[in-house]
């Protein structure tokens, strides 16, 4: 099992590491790095769009997929850190030069995918000095994907309300305060707190997690011990009854 932790920063300093690159046309605008050495089981995958802000467009959801696909086909990999390489910023939302182009018959589909990327995320890490928002109705549309559906379960409906009605901006100290991030350190000079932060949480989950064969074979142990439950026939009998389920912890 893989854990997703995404920075809501740059990433500047380098790592020994291998880089793979996702695309024939624009192969620089997603790296993705295998950690080696003490950090091995370790990914970053980084974001590099800095004429477009890291905005994003099909090309970058279609390398991401690939990403991701080729990451859970690894055994080894424990974590992964998803972070941007263009310094200031992480991500301006989605890439709004190419959405006016776009057909209304490619909207749907973009947009699927983007949302399908974001359930893979887990913790969300940034700099007390991050600006972050849901600024999509200032420009007459909402939040498309996922935003707001996600914000109110987080953060509570009254708060994700005001966020995206108000189109507010939020930072780092704010958001962890929210439950919108779960860490926000304090800004170093370099400009790449949250990544070191992220990096030193996949450091500690790394020796945590258990390769897929060892995690299938406790799954499996698991539920053996559901199959005799009279909880689960219940289940089995509700759901063919259209009825609510009554378990009785048996």
């Amino acid at each position: 099992m893989n854990s997703f932790l995404i920075v809501l920063c740059p990433r500047l300093n380098g790592h020994s590491a291998v880089t793979r690159y996702y695309s024939s046309v624009s192969k620089d605008e997603l790296r993705v790095r295998y950690l080696d050495r003490e950090d091995s089981g370790i990914v970053v995958v980084g974001i590099n769009r800095p004429k477009a802000k890291n905005a994003i467009n099909k090309n970058l959801v279609k390398m991401m997929f690939e990403a991701v696909e080729d990451i859970k086909k690894n055994k080894k990999v424990r974590s992964v850190i998803l972070c941007s390489l263009v310094p200031g910023i992480f991500c301006a939302g989605a890439d709004l030069k190419e959405r006016a182009k776009m057909h209304q018959s490619e909207v749907g589909p973009f947009v699927s995918k983007a949302r399908a990327l974001i359930t893979e995320l887990g913790n969300l890490i940034s700099s007390n000095t991050a600006k972050m928002g849901l600024v999509e109705t200032k420009l007459a549309i909402i939040p498309g994907a996922g935003g707001t559906q996600r914000l109110p379960r987080v953060i509570g409906v009254s708060l994700a309300k005001e966020l995206i009605f108000a189109a507010r901006v939020v930072d780092g100290t704010q958001a962890q305060q929210m439950g919108l991030v779960s860490h926000s350190v304090e800004q170093n000079n370099s400009g790449d707190a949250a990544y070191l932060r992220a990096l030193e949480l996949a450091r500690e989950i790394n020796p945590q997690e258990v390769d897929l064969s060892t995690g299938l074979a406790i799954e499996e142990a698991c539920y053996s011990q559901v199959i005799p439950t009279k909880d689960r026939l219940e289940g089995l009998s509700a759901f063919k009854e259209k009825r609510q389920p009554q378990y009785k912890g048996e």
